[in-house]
């Protein structure tokens, strides 16, 4: 563990499918992260969390790591870290779809990516605007009291929209409700957790399901409950 007297230390792990914007997006946040004292390292696969000695020392992981593989020794490590009081904190597939073939990954985060409904069959033209949709993201009554979203109202975005599988253990601070459409195969609403927290060990983890591309984590209100989220994660 670092001396409170020292700077903290964050990695930001990124890497997987660039249609997330990994690089792009997680560099947005590395100068705030510097403004707020902490010294940042960027590894572009999660080999580091197999470096025990490495990861003694970080207080925050940053993942950004879509529809990707890690490593039964990587995993371990991960586990290990967040065990002892490491923080991880992450946004979209970056952190809720990063790797399906590690169970032990899915139940530490707490949710993993199941779908994002598309528009109507007749607007589908084969790109990722097809998954494109206007909703709703609501505060929840404790996300009102949570220091991350705290004055935050429900706000709307155009983006894609998680339906996200997930487990009682989160703190969710705000959910989406998916709606039932003529044409989809599920017949009533769904709602999942948008927002939430969870603790694990002495660890703490943030993810938000807002943060499809840069211009999504440009909007004010993602922007600012990432922010807010990462502080809360670190240790």
């Amino acid at each position: 563990m670092t001396d409170e007297s020292s700077p903290k230390h964050a990695i930001v792990v990124r890497g997987g499918w660039d249609g997330h914007m990994p690089v792009e997006s997680t560099e947005m946040f590395i100068p705030f992260l510097e403004e707020n004292g902490y010294t940042v390292d960027v590894y572009e696969d999660p080999a580091v969390y197999a470096d025990a000695d490495v990861m003694s020392g970080v207080d925050l992981i940053v993942q950004c790591n879509t529809m990707n593989v890690i490593q039964k020794p990587e995993i371990a490590g991960l586990r290990a870290a967040i065990e002892a009081g490491t923080g991880i904190a992450g946004w979209h597939g970056g952190i809720a779809d990063s790797y399906r073939n590690e169970a032990d990954y899915l139940q530490l985060i707490g949710g993993q990516f199941a779908h994002h409904p598309g528009k109507h069959p007749s607007e589908l033209i084969g790109e990722q605007v097809d998954n494109y949709i206007p909703y709703r993201i609501d505060i929840t009554p404790l996300g009102r009291e949570h220091e991350i979203t705290q004055g935050i109202e429900d706000f709307e975005l155009t983006t894609e929209q998680y339906w996200v599988l997930s487990d009682d253990l989160n703190d969710v601070l705000a959910t989406t409700t998916l709606d039932a459409r003529p044409w989809d195969q599920w017949q009533r609403p769904v709602t999942s957790p948008a927002i939430w927290t969870r603790q694990w060990g002495k660890g703490r983890v943030f993810v938000s399901t807002a943060g499809h591309r840069v211009e999504v984590l440009e909007d004010p209100n993602v922007r600012t409950i990432i922010e807010r989220g990462l502080l809360w994660a670190s240790r």
